[in-house]
């Protein structure tokens, strides 16, 4: 059994999934959008960052000796960027994977917001 349709019928069908997959790339790139950082409503979700980020100098022993960067007036663009690869697995220290795990999408923004504004 052979199963064929006419060309018109394929071009349709092309047409709406074209169409589908447009409106959902969309639709994703408006719900990504949404997400705007507010710099407040991190004053409570920056304690556990201070203790390492906070303080000029400051090496970290685990996993392994590490110089800890200051992140204060960093872009927010690349905090958030950085923070949301940790959270993915991309970046591989331990003690950040486990700290961006435990964050919202919305934390990772008020997170690089407040950092953003910071000398």
């Amino acid at each position: 059994m052979s199963f064929k349709i006419s060309y018109q019928l394929f071009r349709a069908i092309m047409k709406k999934l074209f169409a589908l997959l447009a409106l959902a790339s969309v639709a994703g790139f408006a719900a990504a959008a949404d997400v705007t950082g507010n710099a407040k409503a991190a004053d409570n979700k920056v304690a556990m960052c201070i203790g390492c980020h906070g303080i000029p100098g400051y090496k970290t022993t685990f996993p392994e000796v590490y110089q800890v960067p200051m992140i204060g007036g960093q872009s927010a663009k690349y905090i958030e960027g950085a923070l949301q690869a940790y959270k993915k697995g991309d970046r591989k220290h331990p003690s950040m994977r486990g700290i961006a795990a435990g964050l919202s999408d919305q934390d990772i923004a008020d997170v690089a917001a407040y950092y953003a504004q910071q000398k």
